[in-house]
């Protein structure tokens, strides 16, 4: 059978809980350590407490722990200093370059910094200086800069 578990254990599980979360980063073994050093603290005050409600009480608190650090990340999101990082075709828009090619029946291409880029537009000649207004996937949105 189970022995009941002493408070110090619980601690020792929130230890290492703890240190498994500075190790594989992810935010669930954070609020599984605190939830178990919250059991702990229960089963000091009420040291009669069976191990099916500790286990239980674990359980619940780690559930709750979890949905309410999810429901606060969603309500308070990280604010990213470069929030366009992994969007390369964003970081574009506004810009204002010089058509490489002709945009011939809606598309073209256009070297941007070192890359060439599918663009759509309407129909212009090569050299046009044109903005970029939008990012559909891989294309460039553009239209023409008046003069």
């Amino acid at each position: 059978m189970i022995d009941t578990p002493q408070f110090w254990q619980w601690w020792i599980l929130a230890l290492g809980l703890l240190v498994v979360e500075v190790f594989a980063p992810g935010a669930f073994f954070l609020w599984f350590g605190v939830s178990a050093g919250l059991v702990g603290f229960i089963v000091l005050l009420a040291p009669g407490l069976g191990w099916q409600y500790q286990v239980a009480i674990f359980a619940v608190a780690a559930i709750i722990a979890v949905a309410a650090w999810r429901q606060y990340r969603r309500a308070h999101p990280r604010e990213s200093e470069q929030p366009l990082l992994n969007r390369r075709g964003q970081q574009y828009v506004n810009r204002q370059l010089r058509l490489d090619a002709a945009i011939t029946n809606g598309f073209g291409r256009m070297k941007v910094d070192d890359t060439t880029w599918r663009v759509e537009g309407p129909d212009m000649p090569a050299g046009t200086l044109v903005e970029i207004v939008g990012v559909d996937g891989t294309t460039l949105k553009v239209r023409q800069v008046s003069p």
